[in-house]
């Protein structure tokens, strides 16, 4: 799986140009800091492969969340990375958490509070491990991955995710 080059030859959309000022958008323009993958869990899907089906079905039963997506993120090595962010809201059900399993190297995840007092924890995610998130936590916590100098091995995160029911033929997708 390659990873695009860092700027793509990538053209842009004006949404705005007139005398007011001009904006415009351009994805692709830098890559994300790993590679990454999607899956939906849907039993008619045929390109899910059989680990990942057995990793949800571990998942699903150990939360009892209906789990329906599911998002790889392949971190080469300490350079792979990413930033504090919280999960868009509008693309999981209300309510619904957020589950994280970790295969292969340790890394540490950053997870902090959007006000103060802005408390920050530090998580090494051991191989194996699981890390679940309520819906809330995404209101009021951040997460990441930070880049390390330290010398770490290549880690496989899964975020599994509840999405809003969609048409979900074909729309798993393999990104880099």
């Amino acid at each position: 799986m390659s990873q695009m080059p860092l700027f793509a030859d990538a053209s842009d959309t004006v949404l705005v140009d007139d005398r007011l000022g001009r904006i415009a958008y351009t994805p692709g323009v830098v890559d994300v800091p790993r590679l990454m993958a999607h899956f939906w869990l849907a039993p008619e899907e045929p390109r899910i492969p059989g680990a990942i089906r057995a990793a949800a079905a571990m998942v699903i039963a150990t939360t009892r969340a209906p789990f329906n997506s599911v998002g790889l993120n392949f971190y080469r090595d300490g350079r792979d990375s990413v930033a504090a962010h919280n999960d868009h809201l509008d693309e999981i059900v209300d309510g619904s958490p957020i589950a994280l399993v970790s295969l292969g190297a340790v890394r540490r995840m950053t997870i902090r509070a959007k006000k103060p007092p802005r408390r920050a924890m530090h998580i090494d995610l051991e191989a194996g491990s699981l890390l679940v998130m309520s819906y809330e936590t995404q209101l009021h916590y951040t997460h990441g991955i930070p880049k390390t100098r330290e010398s770490v091995g290549p880690r496989i995160s899964l975020a599994f995710r509840v999405k809003p029911a969609r048409e979900m033929a074909g729309q798993s997708a393999v990104y880099g």
